[in-house]
């Protein structure tokens, strides 16, 4: 008898399943299966052997296959406890992993808190690849340092070449070295991921050196108690390893994995062909999609860390059974935070335990029932909570209808979550299957399912425990890549792709034979996955497509479908080509009857439930009897009709009304609806709908929002320019039917105060727009920001023609024309020469798109776009976004109504309002003066006076319109406001219209703040408005300055212009530090991989590093700013348009000024504003201001 093991280690309790069985290749051949649960810890694996098995302490261990996931490389990340860890990285770039994308994580937090380097130190090497040949690393130096690093008890070396994925023998010599010295763990940038990107190879190469350690030590302890036994971890990808080869990078998604591919297993089994994977916990949802297999991703960021590898795609959104239920602002929130095991929900009654959670709410709504629970559940606590918030709420609140209340929250949390991975990745929800499981899935799942107009929902019996489960029926695999060098779909694309397959497979054939699985050899099956990551040449987002017979018209076919339903269009004429190859190598499961537990071994013994129980149900007054049911009791063929309670082991599943259930064969319980699912709130007459509500004010208000970042998403994966798809500047966002911001993705907030302007013009120019119609504009005199920001505006209309709302979106092109490629002249003095300016002009008319016309339009004028089919790619992506954003919004209309849409459209307008000016009446009265100037000495002036909860901001003083490009359009001036104002409220409120509500703004007329509709503006939008906001929490003394600058950087020639912003030094403020290396205010785009930039452009990149000592000392210090230099490979125009060269970012209450900012081209300092031709062999350096520090320094 050979015993089969199935652990998944959780945060908190491990689960283990054991099956008697003799053939280890079939996981269903044969044997009982047995349960149990033991509290997580190191042994916990060994106590649930011996506890399945009914073994003493003393009694050996038989030999048994054992396959486990874990979350102990999660949580190592999570609590920054791994291996002490060197980089070894090229010189310039010691801080590039942690600038990383320069962008801080939460746009309106002042205090930026930015995820934790896993390295403890940074060595440079010399060593580099480029397009000339390769620099060779200084073994001496390598030599030296790392020994004495391995002397001060530093574990693993982590390797980072710039450009090692082209030569990876490079990277190669110095783990040689590194191993040399004594270091016994040594990860390769080049060997974790062969694709382009030097900060994501980085940081994978990094979490794998820091992770790998801990998971070996801990391997090797399991084996050490387990001989004869084979153990088997469970990788990211789904797939198991050996326990020998189980690595860091692939660890991050072990436990979650296991529970994907259960549901994968499960839906083969009941042929069903798309699923829904529901996995609700104490502190988390997991959702995930399968059809046939589980989906994939290739790069994902867990726990501030990028990493690219394989993994199972999941979204996970912070609402499960421990989350906590709290009223904010005039609203029912449900998480973020969460209780935790200890002390966990009041029902627990532990010590400590002081808030509500959603366990409680269940539990009080008849959803959780006590009789199986481990210990004893005190509903009253839980009441006596829900009690208080009802009286908190007023009027007719109840303790009961507050429950429901934030029920109905997290519903439609998770029902966002699902929506994320299916209707935002052009896959209908309504037409899959829920497969529920986690021990608080079953409590919500047919609301979730009802939200959502799914109807069918499956329960396993080992529901409770399935990502173990799924370690049973999972495949032994091999993943690997290769970069084929950006291929194009012509004939000779089989050859180039095909030789990279066959090596790639030759590998993992031979990485699972010497797993015990030899194919052909050996007779067991093994499988062979083949997929290409393709895209439209010159973007970067890809889609991963099965490689098929590898034929140039099938995989067009494929790339277009594809295509056609995530963003729903296809650029028929525009060349695709192919990045990377990707080879899977499995062994073959056999999809087997679904084995079901013989001994649950959780909770009292059966028959200790009653015969009925109190439910609140959606459209009843008061809770229904409904009858309770032991899941135990069920066989197949077993019906019942909802609702009811179906009392298992490890949770309760509650049968909604509406739904049947039926006991398959092997155990699964389905529930099917029996009519056409209402999606919407129940229960509520219409005067009651168009009331604000606490609930429908949080449910919508996050609506709204998901929408918004849908159609973010949408456009950033489909644009074609590098500012939009790299360095995310762009905007997207919902407008109600008067042109009133209602809610936004957090893009950009310069962006995001001005658009509101740009979509009331349209109706002012084209009073009555038709259904299907698009406008575009950039014009500064109507809400635009500057000309290479074009904002496109779609109307979206009802059935009857009426119109409803608008969706709109801003993003940045690379070039409109202008003297200067890149439409960002350091030293324009008029409009015209910064680009083509657009009117608010209709460029899609009843549907049709006037692509021509667009192409002629950027044609003329004096200074044409320099790429004018560039700018119709991206005009494309926005009309799409936009598209995505329209039907959405009229999906919500069909599941609510009109009215009731455009009633909380203005409701969330109205919390908002109330949020600002709640935080407004936290600041004294009084009125302060505060003034800042622009580097030529134009003073920014604001006065602003404080009266209860309003604010009047008056900018007399600031200096008139110049005749450089420093005006700030009037829009983007009250998009500081805005912007500041929202910095205000700590709460997650949505920056919407109503945030200005409480605030009257006086901007003089023709000054740089409000110029003439013709003066130039390019870098008004950029750097004026970043000293705007400077100025105002100055004001408010809420912060020193930030950089007070955008750090404009372009550079380009006839035939292509690039232009980035570059982040600096973060002011600081009462009780917070300013961050260093990252931008700030009114931008938070992202910058451009150095090895992406050298791919893409003429350039070489010899530095990107911290400026340190560059922030400003004080009680709390300021950040430091950055250093960014280039060297041209090619004649090129270099034009810098910056601010805070001669003026120092100020301090405040005592605080130092931060360091002014510097910009060499070719070794001389130019000063804020220039403009130079740079020859090949020429550098240009950009060194970003720091930010001011708070407070007087300690002496």
């Amino acid at each position: 008898m050979r015993y089969a093991v199935w652990i998944d280690r959780g945060g908190t309790f491990t689960d283990c399943i054991l099956q008697d069985r003799q053939d280890r290749q079939d996981p269903e051949g044969g044997g009982a299966i047995r349960v149990t649960k033991v509290l997580s810890s190191d042994r916990a694996p060994i106590e649930g052997i011996r506890k399945l098995l009914d073994l003493r302490e003393d009694q050996a261990i038989p030999p048994c296959d054992i396959r486990m996931g874990t979350t102990l490389a999660t949580n190592a990340l999570l609590e920054r406890r791994g291996a002490r860890t060197v980089l070894v990285i090229t010189k310039g770039f010691a801080d590039a992993l942690a600038i990383g994308d320069q962008s801080r994580p939460a746009l309106f937090d002042l205090a930026i808190r930015r995820p934790e380097v896993l390295y403890g130190a940074v060595v440079e090497t010399e060593a580099r690849v480029g397009d000339d040949g390769v620099t060779a690393p200084n073994p001496g130096h390598l030599r030296a340092r790392l020994g004495a690093l391995h002397q001060q008890g530093f574990e693993s070396v982590a390797v980072a070449v710039l450009r090692g994925h082209q030569r990876p023998d490079v990277e190669e010599e110095i783990g040689a070295i590194a191993r040399d010295v004594g270091f016994e763990e040594v990860s390769l940038s080049s060997a974790a991921s062969a694709e382009v990107g030097l900060v994501g190879r980085g940081d994978t190469a990094v979490a794998d050196a820091y992770l790998t350690p801990l998971l070996r030590n801990y391997v090797a302890e399991l084996v050490a108690e387990l001989p004869g036994s084979r153990l088997q971890a469970m990788q990211s990808s789904g797939a198991l390893t050996d326990a020998s080869g189980f690595r860091g990078r692939n660890a991050v998604l072990s436990g979650p994995a296991g529970g994907i591919v259960a549901v994968a297993h499960i839906a083969r089994v009941a042929r069903e062909e798309q699923v829904i994977g529901f996995d609700m916990g104490g502190t988390s949802t997991d959702v995930s999609r399968v059809a046939g297999d589980p989906e994939r991703a290739y790069e994902t960021r867990v726990a501030g860390v990028r990493l690219r590898t394989p993994m199972l795609r999941v979204h996970t959104i912070a609402a499960g059974g421990g989350s906590l239920c709290r009223v904010r602002g005039g609203r029912l929130t449900v998480g973020p935070e969460s209780a935790g095991a200890d002390p966990g929900p009041l029902c627990y009654g532990r010590p400590g335990a002081t808030d509500l959670s959603l366990t409680d709410v269940h539990l009080a709504l008849g959803r959780v029932l006590p009789h199986r629970f481990p210990f004893p559940l005190d509903r009253g606590a839980a009441m006596a909570a829900l009690e208080a918030v009802a009286e908190q709420l007023g009027g007719a609140e109840t303790a009961l209808s507050a429950a429901a209340g934030f029920f109905e929250v997290a519903v439609e949390a998770m029902a966002s979550a699902i929506r994320t991975v299916t209707v935002s990745r052009g896959h209908d929800a309504r037409e899959h299957t829920l497969v529920v499981f986690g021990g608080a899935g079953g409590q919500a799942a047919c609301a979730v399912a009802r939200r959502l107009g799914i109807r069918r929902l499956l329960f396993h019996p080992l529901a409770g425990v399935l990502s173990a489960y799924g370690m049973g029926v999972a495949p032994t695999g091999w993943h690997g890549e290769e970069d084929v060098g950006d291929v194009p779909l012509t004939v000779r694309l089989p050859a180039v792709v095909g030789e990279a397959f066959a090596a790639l497979e030759a590998v993992g054939r031979e990485a699972l034979a010497a797993q015990g699985y030899k194919g052909d050899q050996g007779g067991q099956d093994v499988r062979v996955e083949r997929r290409v990551d393709l895209r439209y040449r010159g973007t970067e987002s890809v889609l991963s497509i099965g490689a098929g017979a590898l034929t140039v018209p099938d995989l067009r076919r494929r790339f277009d479908e594809a295509h056609r339903r995530e963003f729903g269009y296809v650029r028929e004429a525009h060349p695709v080509e192919v990045t990377t190859a990707r080879v899977s190598v499995s062994s073959v499961v056999s999809p087997a009857a679904v084995a079901t537990p013989t001994a649950p071994t959780a909770g009292p013994a059966p028959g200790a439930l009653p015969a009925s129980a109190p439910l609140c149900l959606p459209g009843h007054a008061a809770p229904v009897s409904v009858p309770v049911v032991a899941r135990e009791s069920l066989g197949p063929g077993d019906l019942r009709t909802g609702p009811l309670l179906v009392v298992e082991a490890t949770g309760t599943i509650v049968v909604e009304e509406g739904f049947d259930l039926e006991v398959l064969p092997g155990g699964i319980i389905r529930l099917e609806a029996r009519h056409e699912l209402h999606q919407g709130l129940e229960g509520t007459d219409s005067a009651a709908e168009l009331a604000v509500d606490p609930v429908r004010l949080e449910v919508m208000a996050n609506r709204f929002a998901a929408i918004a970042e849908q159609m973010g998403e949408v456009l950033r994966r489909t644009a074609l320019s590098t500012n939009i798809r790299d360095r995310l500047d762009y905007s997207c966002a919902v407008f109600d039917s008067e042109g009133a911001l209602i809610a936004n993705a957090p893009h950009i907030p310069v962006h995001l105060g001005a658009m509101g302007e740009s979509v009331r013009a349209v109706p002012a120019a084209h009073p009555d727009p038709s259904p299907g119609d698009v406008f575009v504009t950039n014009d500064p005199a109507a809400g635009g920001s500057h000309l290479p920001d074009l904002t496109v505006v779609t109307p979206v209309h009802g059935p009857d023609g009426d119109l409803r709302f608008y969706t709109a979106n801003r993003g940045h092109h690379a070039d409109i024309g202008g003297i200067t490629p890149g439409s960002m002249p350091a030293f324009s003095s008029s409009l015209a020469e910064e680009g083509v300016r657009f009117r608010t002009e209709r460029v899609v008319h009843g549907g049709r798109l006037r692509g021509e016309w667009f192409l002629a339009r950027l044609r003329e004028g004096p200074y044409p776009a320099r790429r004018p089919e560039d700018n119709l790619a991206d005009l494309e992506a926005q009309i799409a976004a936009n598209q995505k954003g329209a039907a959405l919004l009229s999906e919500l209309v069909e599941e609510r109504g009109a009215d009731f849409v455009a009633a909380y459209m203005g409701h969330v307008q109205d919390n908002a309002a109330a949020q600002v000016a709640a935080a407004i009446s936290e600041l004294p009265d009084g009125t302060a003066r505060f003034e800042d100037a622009l580097d030529d000495g134009t003073p920014i002036v604001a006065t602003v006076t404080v009266r209860g909860g309003s604010v009047e901001i008056d900018f007399e003083g600031t200096g008139p319109a110049l005749p450089t490009n420093l005006n700030a359009p009037r829009a983007v001036t009250i998009a500081a406001v805005l912007y500041s104002l929202r910095c205000l409220v700590a709460a997650p409120i949505p920056l919407n219209a109503g945030c200005l509500r409480p605030v009257s703004i006086r901007i003089p007329a023709g000054s740089v703040l409000d110029p003439p509709a013709d003066a130039p503006v390019a870098g008004g939008n950029v750097e004026t408005s970043q000293r705007i906001v400077d100025v105002l929490l100055g004001a408010l003394n809420r912060a020193a300055a930030s950089q007070g600058t955008m750090n404009n950087l372009t550079f380009g020639n006839d035939s292509f212009g690039y232009y980035e912003t570059l982040g600096g030094g973060a002011g600081a403020g009462p009780g917070f530090p300013g961050a260093s290396g990252v931008h700030t205010h009114m931008t938070n785009s992202r910058i451009t991989d150095p090895e992406i930039l050298e791919t893409r452009y003429p350039v070489r990149v010899l530095e990107f590093a911290i400026r340190r000592g560059s922030g400003g000392a004080g009680q709390w210090q300021g950040g430091d700013g950055l250093i960014r230099e280039i060297e041209a490979l090619a004649p090129l125009t270099v034009s810098v348009l910056s601010q805070r060269r001669t003026r120092q970012p100020f301090g405040l209450a005592g605080g130092l000024p931060g360091a002014a900012g510097r910009n060499l081209i070719n070794g001389e300092d130019v000063g804020p504003i220039a403009e130079r031709q740079v020859e090949a062999g020429q550098t240009f350096r950009i060194e970003t201001p720091g930010g001011g520090g708070y407070g007087t320094p300690e002496t």
